[in-house]
């Protein structure tokens, strides 16, 4: 680390896998991730620029990377609070009405990850089509041919994207990968380990809702109250959980395939 900042380290902190606390010997405390893919790292790194942009939401800042390693600002945190919910909806609401130049458009490697998935970043004019063949299909596919999920839940989960219809929006810039493990709470609420491309802003919200998220209730309506969302989006939460159940599936088993074969049974009643 200390030849990517100049910076000598007198304390190393394990935190997860191969991301790291580290103290400087100026007094200063950094996050250091090691990934072997470097696509992977640059991916990331272009996304946390790229979500930055706005000013509308709060990501730490990058220190300094290479094909390997990661550097970036360390984030004290504290207790979910009220407040930071509200900012944090409001924040992603201006997040996501920045665009993006098509769905699936990325700032980064069109060959980029969602956590250990790999993810395709290549533009598709409408969100339907796009969503089904890039987002659900491959991990769909993925998932059958390890025989995770079943030939007649599939054809489900295809049917649920192709008949739910979802309101016509312009790109999103889109988190990408916001579940709840994401958002790190301090005197706001932090964003980290992006998957960001273009996308429908329910999408975010969604994934936000999957696996549960302090103060989520605030969050949505203070969002909604700051750019309105469309008739109808909390029935198609469903059918935007799929991309990330399917992720789950694929890199952690069939439970998930069962999540995912409900969600796409509830976008079809919907």
């Amino acid at each position: 680390m200390a030849e990517l900042t100049g910076l000598t380290p007198v304390g190393v902190h394990a935190v997860a896998g191969h991301v790291f606390e580290v103290d400087t010997e100026d007094g200063d405390l950094v996050v250091a991730k090691y990934d072997p893919r470097p696509d992977a790292v640059l991916a990331e790194v272009a996304g946390l620029a790229w979500l930055t942009e706005p000013g509308a939401v709060a990501l730490p800042t990058v220190r300094a990377h290479d094909d390997r390693w990661l550097v970036m600002e360390a984030v004290e945190p504290a207790a979910p609070s009220a407040a930071a919910a509200e900012e944090l909806g409001r924040g992603l609401a201006d997040l996501h009405a920045w665009g993006a130049d098509g769905f699936g458009a990325a700032p980064g490697p069109s060959n980029a990850w969602i956590g250990l998935a790999p993810m395709r970043c290549e533009p598709g004019a409408d969100w339907a089509p796009w969503y089904l063949a890039d987002r659900v299909q491959p991990y769909l596919r993925n998932a059958a041919d390890r025989h995770l999920i079943d030939r007649g839940d599939v054809s489900t989960i295809e049917k649920a994207c192709a008949r739910v219809d979802v309101p016509r929006e312009p790109p999103a810039r889109l988190h990408g990968d916001l579940w709840s493990g994401n958002v790190v709470w301090s005197n706001q609420a932090w964003l980290i380990d992006p998957a960001a491309h273009g996308g429908h802003r329910e999408t975010d919200l969604a994934m936000l809702a999957l696996f549960g998220c302090p103060h989520l209730d605030t969050i949505i309506a203070a969002y909604d109250e700051h750019r309105p969302l469309a008739e109808g989006w909390r029935a198609r939460v469903p059918l935007h959980q799929l991309f990330p159940l399917l992720v789950h599936t694929v890199l952690f088993g069939s439970g998930y395939a069962r999540q995912a074969v409900t969600a796409a049974q509830a976008a079809l009643r919907a």
